[in-house]
């Protein structure tokens, strides 16, 4: 059974269309890039896939069914801006997410937070906002999930926070999930991807496996991503 899949998928915002027939399978076991500039439609996408939005047309199937309280058991998912209660300590982020997620791994989260030298005691109205980022960034990869869905998690963070993100998504999602990762950041990412998926005004241009459109183009993504939506 497919991981996921849309099909016919549009999406319309009060008369204008966001989102214009996309059809597209996400297998098992791949990290995957949905790349393309800001407002083309990548986390509108996204937040059809996790139930945050409905359908225009098409229609989506996780596991072979359509989103709803099963799919949100099995997708981890990471919105492009902060959602925590910064009134709240690190420690009690933790006990809430355990609490809510029947897959949430507390041991994983407080090895990451131990790692980072983060103390489970500190408000996070006090931390830095790239701290903030890897701290969103561990309790979602510490879900034993199917899908993690992470957009835009490079946003507004220095090269060396980007790196520990990188190796972070790289080395915690579980064997055999598959990692969709929403990005315009496109150099900083690259290396880690096995799938490439292009986006432009609301519809799906290009998919490819990585390395077959790196040695077909003789280039890397990045610089076919440039190429590709030149000015």
């Amino acid at each position: 059974m497919k991981l996921l899949e849309c099909k016919n998928l549009s999406k319309e915002f009060d008369g204008k269309q966001i989102l214009k027939d996309i059809n597209l399978t996400i297998p098992r076991g791949k990290l995957i890039g949905l790349l393309g500039k800001n407002g083309v439609g990548k986390s509108t996408l996204i937040k059809l896939i996790n139930d945050l939005l409905t359908p225009t047309e098409g229609e989506i199937l996780i596991n072979g069914k359509t989103p709803g309280v099963e799919s949100k058991e099995i997708i981890s998912y990471l919105p492009e801006r902060t959602y925590l209660d910064k009134e709240m300590t690190v420690k009690q982020v933790i006990k809430y997410f355990d609490e809510f997620y029947k897959n949430f791994d507390s041991e994983k989260a407080n090895k990451l937070l131990k790692d980072l030298d983060l103390s489970l005691e500190q408000k996070i109205s006090k931390m830095s906002k790239g701290m903030q980022e890897k701290l969103q960034l561990i309790l979602v990869m510490s879900r034993n999930a199917e899908l993690y869905i992470l957009d835009e998690p490079l946003g507004g963070v220095d090269p060396a926070t980007r790196d520990y993100i990188l190796d972070t998504i790289l080395s915690n999602f579980c064997e055999g999930a598959s990692v969709i990762i929403s990005t315009h950041l496109i150099s900083d990412i690259e290396r880690i991807l096995d799938e490439v998926i292009f986006m432009d005004k609301g519809e799906i241009v290009l998919t490819s496996s990585a390395d077959e459109l790196r040695n077909k183009e003789n280039a890397s993504i990045d610089e076919i991503f440039r190429r590709y939506f030149k000015c």
